[in-house]
């Protein structure tokens, strides 16, 4: 079941001293990103938001920039990629993380594109925030394009994981998908990485109707056999070419349904503590007493889980967003470049988040409803 978008219960310890959401907004109208934060709100507070979510998982983009051209993500002639001048730097990367772990209260990083494996200093970016983070669990969401030449050297920099866009075992399928032929250099990359050890590898797929669909189980098969951990992502309306509808989506109860012809699903029962993914415990039919590993479902769309919500986005250009469907973007980077400190740094970036709206506007309200409109920007240029 998804989880209800209401309003979860906030209490004194969840807002900071003083503040009244009441007076700031109002639960259906949530304010733009960056304005009614309450002057209560301290750097303790963390990057904390008016409906009492605190946003410990920062996703950062360092490029929006692709080798593949996903037909789910971006058109087959590519996008207008950003000059290198607009993007953050390595210097700023290492210091918007050092500001969000030390002053904030971020516990997790993951690096996201585009595609990360395209920048030439992933490797002493990734070196440059252990350095001041010893114990900070940094993972990279990457198509493994090039990984298998570049795993080594990302854990020995410190990376701790990876998550790998990989949504067919088939090279007809994948090439459909991706509009290249490189499955074979994907699946080199995926195996280096556990061969040095960046794991737990997790695989994110997203299933296309008509086109990979049937596929599921095999990739399930193919995940457990490995000790992967398989995610299914229902497809999201972050498309260049704005051709999603949710007829066309497969969805998390469609998923399930797929991979009940081979396997026996029971809820994990693991805490999900604010992840994306509700798991599961995989068991196959012909061994159904053997746990086989587990499977994850994303189900934004249609089993959307916002009031749980921890996590705060920034993009390769330096600009935060509360939500991934957000429409409204602040400017850290401008800031960075100023000569600004660290406290005007991380204020401007509570502002962004203590104006995340309480829920995209998908699932229960149902696409078309007025209160949600597809962003203009794209996964790619957002960062997943």
């Amino acid at each position: 079941m998804g989880i209800q978008l209401g309003m979860p219960a906030v209490g004194p310890s969840r807002l900071p001293a003083g503040s009244n959401p009441a007076e700031t907004s109002t639960p259906d109208s949530p304010p733009a990103a960056g304005h009614g934060v309450s002057p209560a709100l301290s750097p303790a507070d963390g990057l904390l938001d008016r409906y009492g979510r605190r946003a410990t998982d920062m996703r950062l983009s360092l490029t929006d920039k692709c080798n593949l051209r996903c037909t789910y993500c971006m058109p087959a002639e590519g996008l207008d990629w950003l000059a290198r001048d607009k993007v953050l730097s390595r210097d700023e990367i290492v210091r918007l993380v050092r500001i969000g772990v030390d002053r904030l209260g971020v516990r997790e990083l993951r690096l996201t594109g585009g595609e990360p494996l395209v920048r030439a200093d992933l490797v002493e970016i990734v070196a440059g925030i252990r350095a001041n983070h010893p114990d900070l669990p940094i993972s990279l969401t990457t198509n493994a394009l090039g990984l298998d030449k570049k795993a080594q050297a990302l854990k020995d920099a410190g990376l701790t994981r990876i998550n790998v866009s990989l949504d067919s075992l088939h090279p007809d399928t994948f090439a459909q998908l991706t509009r290249r032929p490189f499955l074979d250099r994907v699946l080199r990359g995926v195996e280096e990485a556990a061969r040095v050890g960046l794991g737990l590898v997790k695989i994110n797929a997203v299933l296309m109707r008509g086109i990979n669909d049937a596929e599921a189980p095999d990739l399930l098969e193919w995940a457990v056999s490995r000790g992967f951990e398989l995610r299914f992502i229902e497809q999201m309306p972050l498309d260049a070419d704005h051709g999603w509808t949710r007829d066309g989506m497969i969805t998390a109860a469609e998923m399930r349904s797929l991979l009940e012809r081979d396997f026996v699903l029971t809820p994990d029962p693991r805490r999900r503590n604010g992840a994306p993914a509700e798991r599961w415990e995989v068991r196959r039919r012909a061994t159904p007493d053997i746990v086989a590993g587990t499977v994850g479902i994303i189900a934004s769309v249609t089993e959307p889980f916002c009031a749980d919500c921890v996590r705060t986005r920034v993009t390769a250009e330096g600009k935060v967003r509360s939500c991934l469907f957000s429409h409204e973007e602040t400017d850290l980077l401008a800031l960075l470049r100023s000569g600004a400190d660290d406290d005007a740094v991380l204020r401007r970036w509570q502002e962004a988040m203590w104006g995340k709206p309480k829920a995209h506007g998908m699932g229960h309200a149902g696409l078309g409803a007025a209160d949600y409109v597809q962003p203009e920007r794209t996964m790619s240029a957002i960062g997943g």
